[in-house]
């Protein structure tokens, strides 16, 4: 509900109550003319306020319910919007663990076994996927390689299986076939890292209830709708996937949403099964109504009459008050979702390094449901090597995030492959510019050398990671190279730096730095001052530049920092 319908909503028993008084004076000075009017107009002048009070009766009767209908059209409106971003948040949980098996297949040639140690976690009861293979592209027999879980259903549908890889190979975005038959009803997933025709594709799939029926979400903020869920952006019967509608075509109010779900959509149609706004505007008209009859009555009941409406005045106010609280925490609710789902892409736990602390820190933006492009990594490339990836995608939102789960991905798969920095920036770049794209990512590799105590660093437009030795502090000079994603791709160059015993080594993204009206070099001397006040642990370190530099909120904030033990 917006606030033009609360004011309208609120104005309705303020004009009752004019329209009582109004009328209230109108009465006593036909009361007080009794006597001098002629006993044959007295029954013409009660015909006149009885017309007049069921005049402005129905009137705001008719105002109430149209106001009525219009907040309840404004509030399933807004209802399938909420549902329609709920769903919207499932797409990077099947997208993501597909975009990281296709990179894997890439880097390693579709290496059975990397790729089963990968997938596996995906797949089973109880999680995203009944079935996962791996499908080699542009060869003369269509069959998987590598199959996980229950044998893929399209897989015994040649016919299907060709026109379903035939079209879906030659894209980068996540292609979806239904297979909805009584018998076997399922979504399948594909995603390829190349889109033209060659490489590796990975194919998922997920079961659906054969009787097409589900159970209302849990929610309390959902609890009063009804929903229907369709493949695709039409109501044809047979591409429904689920619903707790009992029977069909629906009918009465509804509202829909079509929510882009990889190639295709998902049509959302929801319809109320009560009130959404409440049993006493639903009521309101007929309430108006008798209340008009009423007062025609008599001016002895008036008042009483007044009273209640005022009482009810302040019910609907005390309503209204509740959905606008409802409303908050609504908004509360789908920024936590864009923030757990930001969460969610970020690794778990960052691994136990013999002789090496380390530590990060995401500070999700101050306002605002958007997510951000913000990344780090810790890659273990041998018992006393490890390898640092820090990133910044640029944009906002679910695509951002998706773009940004891509590119991780991707570099840890070149990280595993080939440590050094320069080689992950290089194929990741090549990796980006393999197809048209309309973003950028700045990345910082770094690969350290526990027992020698050297760090060799590549940027990709990325700022400089600062080192902290004491009381002293300085930013490494890096070779600068270009963004990820820059149209003029040249060499990356590694540069290769000696750290002092018990040095702390911390990168970052442009969120603890930047600032509006200020010159990047102020925010980089604002962090290095502040970086040598706090003396003590790598985990103290990380909290003071958090309650410090991460402050502003117009945008996301990661850390990422390293400390030698001895």
């Amino acid at each position: 509900m917006d606030l033009g319908s609360d004011a309208k909503s609120a104005s309705v028993p303020t004009i009752a109550s004019r329209s009582g008084r109004f009328i209230g004076r109108k009465h006593a000075d036909a009361s007080r003319l009794m006597g001098a009017i002629p006993r044959g107009r007295a029954p013409r002048l009660a015909a006149v306020v009885l017309v007049s009070v069921l005049v402005v009766a129905l009137a705001l009767a008719w105002t109430a319910r149209s106001l009525y209908e219009h907040n309840e059209d404004r509030l399933l409106d807004s209802r399938v919007r909420e549902l329609g971003l709920v769903l919207a948040g499932a797409v990077p949980a099947i997208q993501t663990p597909l975009a990281s098996g296709a990179a894997l297949a890439d880097a390693t040639n579709g290496d059975p076994q990397k790729f089963r140690t990968l997938m596996a976690p995906y797949v089973g009861l109880g999680r995203p996927f009944t079935s996962v293979s791996l499908w080699p592209l542009g060869t003369g027999r269509l069959a998987p390689r590598v199959v996980l879980g229950s044998p893929p259903v399209l897989a015994s549908r040649p016919s299907e299986a060709r026109a379903f890889f035939a079209k879906a190979e030659r894209s980068r975005v996540l292609s979806v076939a239904g297979i909805l038959e009584a018998k076997t009803r399922i979504l399948g997933y594909e995603l390829n890292s190349s889109g033209d025709g060659s490489g590796f594709a990975v194919y998922a799939e997920s079961a659906l209830p054969n009787d097409r029926r589900s159970t209302r979400a849990s929610m309390a903020a959902f609890s009063d709708l009804n929903y229907a869920i369709y493949l695709g952006r039409t109501r044809r019967p047979e591409e429904l996937l689920a619903t707790n509608i009992q029977g069909f075509p629906i009918h009465g109010r509804q509202a829909s949403s079509a929510v882009p779900f990889g190639n295709t959509a998902l049509l959302l149609v929801v319809t109320p099964n009560r009130s959404l706004s409440g049993s006493v505007f639903d009521r309101l008209p007929w309430i108006i109504v008798g209340v008009g009859l009423l007062l025609a009555l008599g001016a002895a009941a008036m008042t009483d009459r007044l009273a209640r409406r005022r009482h009810q005045a302040e019910q609907l106010a005390g309503t209204l008050n509740r959905i606008a609280a409802e409303n908050r925490e609504l908004y509360t609710e789908q920024r936590s979702i864009a923030q757990s789902l930001q969460h969610a892409l970020l690794p778990e736990a960052l691994p136990a390094l013999p002789g090496l602390d380390v530590s990060a820190r995401y500070v999700p933006a101050a306002s605002g449901v958007e997510v951000g492009g913000d990344w780090y990594d810790v890659v273990v490339a041998d018992d006393r090597h490890v390898v640092l990836v820090i990133g910044d995608v640029s944009g906002h939102g679910l695509d951002a995030a998706v773009t940004m789960a891509s590119v991780r991905h991707a570099a840890l798969a070149y990280a595993a492959q080939d440590a050094r920095p320069a080689s992950v920036l290089t194929n990741l770049a090549a990796f980006v510019n393999r197809s048209p794209h309309d973003y950028f990512a700045t990345v910082l590799c770094a690969l350290i050398d526990i027992d020698a105590y050297r760090v060799t660093v590549a940027t990709a437009g990325h700022p400089p990671p600062l080192v902290i030795d004491g009381d002293q502090s300085w930013f490494v000079e890096l070779a600068p190279g270009p963004a990820i994603g820059a149209p003029h791709h040249i060499a990356y160059q590694e540069t290769t730096v000696s750290a002092p015993s018990r040095a702390t080594l911390v990168a970052f993204t442009d969120g603890l730095i930047e600032r509006r009206e200020e010159t990047l070099g102020v925010g980089l001397a604002r962090l290095r001052d502040t970086a040598i006040t706090q003396p003590g642990s790598l985990e103290g370190l990380m909290e003071t530049l958090v309650r410090e530099l991460a402050t502003d909120g117009r945008d996301d904030t990661a850390i990422l920092g390293v400390r030698w033990q001895s």
